[in-house]
Protein backbone atom coordinates (compact mmCIF):
# COMPACT_ATOMS: atom_id res chain seq x y z
CA UNK A 1 0.00 0.00 0.00
CA UNK A 2 1.17 3.58 -0.70
CA UNK A 3 2.05 5.39 2.46
CA UNK A 4 1.32 8.72 1.35
CA UNK A 5 -2.29 7.64 0.88
CA UNK A 6 -4.59 8.52 3.84
CA UNK A 7 -5.97 5.67 5.56
CA UNK A 8 -9.62 5.25 6.84
CA UNK A 9 -11.04 3.16 9.89
CA UNK A 10 -14.67 2.80 9.30
CA UNK A 11 -16.11 1.29 12.29
CA UNK A 12 -19.39 -0.04 11.45
CA UNK A 13 -21.71 -3.13 12.73
CA UNK A 14 -24.61 -2.68 10.19
CA UNK A 15 -23.27 -4.46 6.84
CA UNK A 16 -26.16 -2.17 4.54
CA UNK A 17 -25.00 0.81 6.08
CA UNK A 18 -21.05 -0.30 5.39
CA UNK A 19 -22.01 -1.36 1.92
CA UNK A 20 -23.72 1.86 1.08
CA UNK A 21 -20.51 4.25 2.87
CA UNK A 22 -18.20 2.21 0.55
CA UNK A 23 -20.30 2.87 -2.70
CA UNK A 24 -20.47 6.97 -1.35
CA UNK A 25 -16.67 6.43 -1.12
CA UNK A 26 -16.20 5.54 -4.48
CA UNK A 27 -18.95 6.99 -6.46
CA UNK A 28 -17.04 10.28 -5.18
CA UNK A 29 -13.71 9.00 -6.17
CA UNK A 30 -12.06 8.34 -2.49
CA UNK A 31 -9.50 6.08 -3.74
CA UNK A 32 -7.88 5.86 0.03
CA UNK A 33 -7.75 2.48 1.67
CA UNK A 34 -10.69 1.66 3.98
CA UNK A 35 -10.17 -0.93 6.77
CA UNK A 36 -13.90 -2.02 8.22
CA UNK A 37 -14.01 -2.78 11.75
CA UNK A 38 -17.62 -4.25 12.53
CA UNK A 39 -17.90 -3.53 16.17
CA UNK A 40 -16.53 -1.58 18.88
CA UNK A 41 -13.71 -3.93 20.13
CA UNK A 42 -12.64 -4.78 16.64
CA UNK A 43 -11.71 -1.12 16.02
CA UNK A 44 -10.21 -1.25 19.83
CA UNK A 45 -8.14 -4.45 19.19
CA UNK A 46 -7.36 -3.08 15.35
CA UNK A 47 -5.68 0.21 16.66
CA UNK A 48 -3.40 -1.87 18.69
CA UNK A 49 -2.32 -4.43 16.53
CA UNK A 50 0.68 -4.32 14.34
CA UNK A 51 -0.91 -3.79 10.90
CA UNK A 52 -2.40 -0.68 12.45
CA UNK A 53 0.84 0.31 13.86
CA UNK A 54 2.55 0.10 10.51
CA UNK A 55 -0.24 2.00 8.92
CA UNK A 56 -2.17 3.97 11.19
CA UNK A 57 -5.56 5.35 10.29
CA UNK A 58 -5.53 9.23 9.42
CA UNK A 59 -9.34 9.41 9.64
CA UNK A 60 -11.83 7.54 11.16
CA UNK A 61 -15.39 7.30 10.32
CA UNK A 62 -17.13 6.27 13.51
CA UNK A 63 -20.93 4.69 14.00
CA UNK A 64 -22.41 5.05 17.97
CA UNK A 65 -24.55 2.78 17.89
CA UNK A 66 -23.08 -1.00 18.23
CA UNK A 67 -23.80 -3.66 20.62
CA UNK A 68 -20.84 -4.55 23.46
CA UNK A 69 -18.35 -1.37 23.42
CA UNK A 70 -20.45 1.45 21.34
CA UNK A 71 -19.07 4.19 19.46
CA UNK A 72 -19.01 6.72 22.83
CA UNK A 73 -16.71 3.89 24.38
CA UNK A 74 -14.33 3.50 21.23
CA UNK A 75 -14.21 7.38 20.78
CA UNK A 76 -13.57 8.07 24.46
CA UNK A 77 -10.38 5.30 24.26
CA UNK A 78 -9.10 6.65 21.27
CA UNK A 79 -8.87 10.43 22.61
CA UNK A 80 -7.48 9.53 26.04
CA UNK A 81 -4.62 7.71 24.07
CA UNK A 82 -1.58 9.07 23.69
CA UNK A 83 -0.98 7.43 20.35
CA UNK A 84 -4.19 7.56 18.84
CA UNK A 85 -6.26 10.91 19.73
CA UNK A 86 -4.79 13.02 17.27
CA UNK A 87 -6.41 11.07 14.90
CA UNK A 88 -9.80 12.89 13.62
CA UNK A 89 -12.83 10.71 14.46
CA UNK A 90 -15.75 11.47 12.60
CA UNK A 91 -19.09 10.57 13.85
CA UNK A 92 -21.37 8.80 11.45
CA UNK A 93 -24.60 7.78 12.78
CA UNK A 94 -28.32 7.91 12.64
CA UNK A 95 -28.50 9.51 16.24
CA UNK A 96 -29.54 12.73 15.70
CA UNK A 97 -30.26 13.41 20.22
CA UNK A 98 -28.43 16.39 21.37
CA UNK A 99 -27.00 14.30 23.97
CA UNK A 100 -25.19 12.58 21.84
CA UNK A 101 -23.63 14.92 20.01
CA UNK A 102 -23.23 17.43 22.71
CA UNK A 103 -20.95 13.90 24.42
CA UNK A 104 -19.30 13.12 21.43
CA UNK A 105 -17.58 16.62 20.52
CA UNK A 106 -16.67 17.17 24.69
CA UNK A 107 -15.29 13.35 24.10
CA UNK A 108 -13.12 14.88 21.22
CA UNK A 109 -15.38 13.93 18.24
CA UNK A 110 -13.82 16.12 15.07
CA UNK A 111 -17.15 15.99 13.84
CA UNK A 112 -20.90 14.99 13.81
CA UNK A 113 -22.70 13.84 11.10
CA UNK A 114 -25.70 12.47 11.05
CA UNK A 115 -26.47 9.52 8.06
CA UNK A 116 -28.60 10.75 5.71
CA UNK A 117 -31.47 8.12 4.61
CA UNK A 118 -31.24 7.78 1.12
CA UNK A 119 -28.26 7.24 -1.06
CA UNK A 120 -27.77 10.10 -2.74
CA UNK A 121 -27.81 12.29 0.67
CA UNK A 122 -25.21 9.71 1.79
CA UNK A 123 -23.08 10.54 -1.17
CA UNK A 124 -23.47 13.82 -0.80
CA UNK A 125 -22.47 13.92 3.11
CA UNK A 126 -19.83 11.28 2.09
CA UNK A 127 -18.42 14.06 -0.86
CA UNK A 128 -18.84 17.25 1.08
CA UNK A 129 -16.65 15.61 4.25
CA UNK A 130 -13.95 14.26 1.83
CA UNK A 131 -13.76 18.05 0.26
CA UNK A 132 -13.21 18.94 3.61
CA UNK A 133 -10.86 16.45 4.89
CA UNK A 134 -9.15 15.21 2.03
CA UNK A 135 -8.65 18.69 0.19
CA UNK A 136 -8.90 20.94 2.71
CA UNK A 137 -7.54 19.80 6.10
CA UNK A 138 -4.14 19.03 6.62
CA UNK A 139 -4.73 16.01 8.38
CA UNK A 140 -1.66 14.54 11.23
CA UNK A 141 1.18 12.59 10.14
CA UNK A 142 0.23 9.49 11.62
CA UNK A 143 3.73 7.59 10.82
CA UNK A 144 5.03 7.29 14.62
Amino acid sequence: MNNDIAHILLVEDNQDDYDATLRSLKKNHLINPVHWCKNGQEALDYLKSKEAESQKPSLILLDLNMPGIDGRQVLERIKTDQKLRSIPVIILTTSSDTKDVEQCYNIGASTYIQKPVSFEGLTEAIRTMKDYWFNVAILPNNDN
